[in-house]
């Protein structure tokens, strides 16, 4: 996350002016260094690029197939300046384990991007040019407030579910909402998760990957009576990292992102499937972002190990994978072959759209990403643009 202090922060130890002067120079030359490295899958997603940021929102003959972004943030401007004093970057791992230049290049990106996380009107245009209908609106990871004292942590989480809907209440043809919950107490974040979901109306709930360095699984956390509470609701769980948090190694070059993230996901999806709380919660929809982390890839290994070693069977029946084709994932793999792969191993109706809006980690062209996957059938690619969301969210 980039998000470590409000666009108008005056604190001096945070070098503000000093971002200013990073140069350009440096932003444009790891970008040439990314597209030489991807020069196939580029060249072929630029070809699409021109032709999908004009074209209109894809529907189908009656008009009711929409385009739904399942992945991207809203960071609740209110919430931001009550909790300023807090000073959360001290608890993020992204922080954390980041150099100084990690650190002053996210405060300048919070400084442009913060109009496109906090508004509306930007995020509509935005949405407009990518030819995206609905955002199906998750909170900003930075506003998981995990590690406050359990009771203002529920207030604040309530406070940030309220503003999502808000934001859907003022477009309901453009956004659907997914909140957050208290995982610091499980009582809470069930009295939380009903609230969300019966009273306000929202489709699903983002969560950590961890709570506090603990994982979903540990006992100490009791969230089994969490998990068992989003089965009995039969919602989504979107499982969105905030960095790894044993990112001692990670400090330099934003691996704490680059790396860091799509391996949280793997040791927390992981959990959940050796833990057994996949096989006890069948009803629950689990999205895994950024394509599922690196477990959706290579899935085989834990396979094998379920074959061959007793301390991985002790508690699971069936092997891992079959508990992995279960999980939901959204597109941003930044390549159309790693899509496919994902695709052709998961199922087109286990695949979504999804762009991580408006990070700069996110997928600026979804829908050229998609178009750019190689004998993609019509019908998959309508699945995966919308026809899946639409049936997991309950979009009319």
């Amino acid at each position: 996350m980039f998000f470590t202090c409000s666009p108008a922060c005056s604190d001096p130890s945070h070098n503000h002016r000093k971002t200013e002067n990073i140069s350009s120079a440096e932003s444009s030359t790891g970008l040439a260094s990314s597209r030489a490295a991807s020069k196939a899958s580029t060249t072929s997603r630029t070809q699409v690029a021109a032709k999908t940021v004009a074209q209109k929102t894809v529907r189908n003959s009656k008009g009711k197939l929409k385009v739904v972004d399942v992945h991207c943030h809203y960071l609740n401007p209110v919430v931001n300046q009550k909790t300023a004093h807090l000073n959360a970057a001290q608890y993020d791992p992204t922080v954390i384990f980041a150099n100084d230049l990690t650190n002053e290049t996210n405060v300048k990106q919070m400084r442009d991007r913060g109009p496109k996380l906090m508004g509306i009107d930007v995020r509509l245009q935005d949405m407009d040019r990518m030819g995206v209908d609905i955002q199906a609106v998750a909170p900003a990871p930075y506003q998981y407030f995990y590690f406050t004292e359990p009771a203002y942590g529920a207030e604040l989480a309530r406070e940030v579910n309220k503003g999502i809907a808000e934001v859907v209440a003022k477009h309901p043809d453009r956004f659907v909402g997914m909140g957050s919950v208290p995982l610091q107490n499980a009582e809470l974040a069930v009295q939380e998760l009903e609230y969300c979901v019966k009273k306000l109306g929202l489709r699903g709930v983002e969560i950590n990957t961890n709570v506090n360095g603990l994982n979903l699984t540990d006992p100490s956390l009791g969230l089994e009576k969490f998990f068992a509470k989003a089965n009995e609701l039969g919602i989504v769980i979107f499982m969105h990292p905030l960095g790894y948090t044993q990112g001692d190694r990670l400090r330099n070059h934003y691996f704490n992102n680059v790396i860091g993230n799509p391996l949280e996901t793997t040791v927390a999806v992981s959990h959940l499937i050796f833990d057994g709380v996949v096989a006890r919660h069948p009803k629950i929809k689990f999205l895994a972002a950024h394509g599922g982390g690196f477990l959706a890839h290579y899935w085989a290994r834990m396979d094998h190990a379920w074959r061959v070693r007793p301390d991985t069977r002790t508690v699971i029946k069936k092997k891992p994978s079959s508990y992995l084709e279960k999980f939901y994932f959204d597109t941003i793999t930044f390549d159309p072959r790693l899509l496919k792969q994902l695709i052709d191993r998961y199922g087109a109706d286990h695949v979504m759209l999804g762009t991580d809006y408006p990070y700069d980690m996110g997928e600026d062209d979804p829908r050229g990403l998609i178009a750019g996957v190689n004998r993609l059938s019509a019908a998959d690619r309508k699945l995966i643009e919308g026809g899946n969301a639409m049936k997991l969210f309950k979009i009319k």
